[in-house]
């Protein structure tokens, strides 16, 4: 049996690998930005949190998406175990320099992912990557301009107060110029 399910598998073991891995990172991605909505919220960054608790959402959406196309391709998709989570931080900002730093690495990792499928001719999964690759352009742009708020509008005074109802603005921010 173990042989028959081997041959009807389009995923070679080391793609499966490192799919999986990006699970990893999607489902900590979820539980960082669940973790930091959480806190948004107990500070009475009402906005903030909101955006973060959507994003958390989103996040697992992308988990899910992975898992679905391991399992569909003969892979065995793996829910990863979550830990290291932080729960507290010092600023508003600390928290988008996190989610700025964060995203740059999930799309180091997917740049990773996509470089291996073009050396492995798996051109399926390369295809099923350009998503996540667009997709990321659109975090980091989100996660960028979140930072840029900051400096603009200044933290002083009713600074902090405007920056969140700015925050809670920008989902979708990545595919838009006015933004």
């Amino acid at each position: 049996m173990k042989e028959m399910v081997t041959r009807n598998r389009s995923l070679t073991p080391e793609t499966e690998k490192l799919l999986n891995n990006q699970i990893v990172l999607e489902a900590s991605s979820s539980a960082q930005y669940l973790s930091m909505a959480s806190w948004c919220d107990m500070q009475g960054f009402q906005h903030s949190a909101s955006f973060l608790y959507e994003h958390a959402d989103e996040e697992r959406m992308h988990m899910l998406k992975l898992f679905n196309y391991i399992n569909e391709a003969g892979g065995h998709a793996l829910q990863p175990e979550i830990k290291n989570i932080k729960h507290q931080y010092q600023t508003l900002r600390e928290v988008f320099e996190e989610i700025l730093g964060h995203e740059i690495d999930v799309t180091r990792n997917i740049n990773e992912l996509v470089d291996h499928c073009i050396n492995t001719k798996d051109y399926a999964t390369f295809n099923f990557l350009q998503w996540f690759v667009t997709e990321q352009r659109e975090e980091e742009t989100i996660a960028r301009r979140a930072l840029e708020i900051f400096d603009i509008i200044g933290e002083e005074g009713v600074g902090l107060w405007t920056i969140d109802i700015e925050i809670g603005k920008l989902h979708g921010a990545g595919n838009s110029n006015d933004a």
